[in-house]
């Protein structure tokens, strides 16, 4: 046990060269230089009579500060561990074994996560991501692989310190859910959760097949980024039917009592988007409108179209064949990703939210192609 403490002691030594080179990557000290002087700009006179600006400059104040404590408490954490190892070597302290190699394990992770948060340099992965869920073939299996899903990415979410509303949710007919669209909101949030995008397939002894046969089933999971200017994007009244219906499932407190809630089905592009959980019709119509010209934003910028009219609807069947990872619960647990390998055995973990290890590795694959792509050029 005191050989695993020894090792444990050489492993949290070495990294502080580690996290040092994080902190020169991630700019620390300029962070810390920067904050004083946006301050400064807090305090001008005019500072509040331009609301877009010093919203901009408060935000940009809190993201650094966060950065800064962030690093800090890291490098305050090895050291920590570094003094609990050595205490427990001295003191002959086997019991503290598990205590010091959970320490280690964490601030891996931790300093695994602030070096990937430098891969996000796409436009909008510094934005807020907008998550629909929907289920695919499989019937009411496959409704609640919808929820398992949801509840995976909303405890991702709650892990991280993110902000999760609920914008839509239409229950299932026996068990999980028909769709449901959040919005998580905090720094960076799309620019992890893209990884998320796409089928995602279920291997499992169904609890709702009373001979206990082993069903495939599939559901899957849209991310596109909150956009920050929509407004020069128009959307023409005949392009649009508008449909008022009654609120049901988890959506807000006007539940089957007025026609709150809104569905918008874009005729060219067959795109339909709802929303339930506002307070009113018109606010609930304002959101279902901006989600829409999210996604018409996010499929222009994908397919890098000249203007919106030149949007047209492309879908993807929520079957074998197209899934980027597979969950499987019988007859071994594994959940492995297709597009990068990364898997994971503990499949309670990630159902629980543990999707950081496939998150990495989505954005390390992401960076080197796009070094490859360069290299190319």
């Amino acid at each position: 046990m005191i050989v695993a403490l020894e090792e444990a002691k050489y492993k949290l030594i070495g990294m502080r060269d580690s996290i040092k080179d994080l902190g020169s990557a991630i700019r620390v000290d300029d962070l810390r230089a920067e904050i004083p002087e946006l301050e400064k700009k807090t305090l001008d006179a005019d500072f509040w009579s331009n609301q877009e600006n010093s919203s901009k400059i408060l935000q940009a104040i809190k993201q650094k500060k966060d950065k800064v404590a962030e690093y800090e408490a890291l490098v305050a954490k090895l050291e920590d561990a570094i003094t609990l190892a050595e205490m427990a070597i001295e003191e002959n302290d086997e019991g503290s074994v598990a205590e010091v190699e959970n320490e280690l394990k964490e601030i891996v992770e931790t300093e695994d996560t602030m070096r990937n948060e430098i891969l996000l340099s796409g436009e909008y992965d510094h934005n807020n991501a907008i998550v629909s869920f929907h289920p695919g073939a499989g019937g009411t299996e496959a409704m609640d692989w919808a929820l398992m899903l949801y509840r995976m990415i909303t405890r991702w979410a709650e892990r991280h310190k993110f902000k999760v509303k609920l914008t839509d949710w239409l229950d299932g007919e026996e068990a999980g859910l028909k769709s449901a669209t959040i919005m998580v909101i905090g720094e960076n949030a799309y620019g992890y959760l893209k990884s998320e995008h796409g089928v995602h397939r279920l291997v499992r002894v169904s609890p709702f097949d009373s001979s206990g046969r082993r069903h495939t089933s599939f559901a899957s999971i849209e991310v596109m980024p909150e956009f920050d200017k929509l407004d020069d994007i128009v959307i023409r009244e005949e392009d649009y039917d508008f449909m008022p219906y009654h609120s049901s499932g988890a959506g807000g407190q006007n539940v089957n009592k007025v026609s709150s809630a809104v569905r918008i089905y874009h005729k060219p592009t067959g795109i339909v988007v709802t929303c339930q959980t506002e307070r009113s019709q018109l606010q609930n119509k304002e959101t279902a409108m901006r989600q829409l010209k999210a996604k018409l934003m996010e499929i222009k910028i994908r397919e890098r179209l000249d203007t919106i009219d030149q949007v047209r609807g492309v879908k993807t069947n929520i079957e074998w064949g197209n899934q980027i990872r597979s969950y499987v619960f019988m007859p071994y647990t594994l959940a492995k990703d297709t597009r990068t390998g990364y898997e994971d055995p503990n499949i309670i973990s990630v159902m629980d939210g543990g999707i950081d290890g496939f998150i990495n590795a989505y954005l390390k694959m992401i960076a080197k192609d796009n070094a490859e792509a360069q290299n190319k050029e």
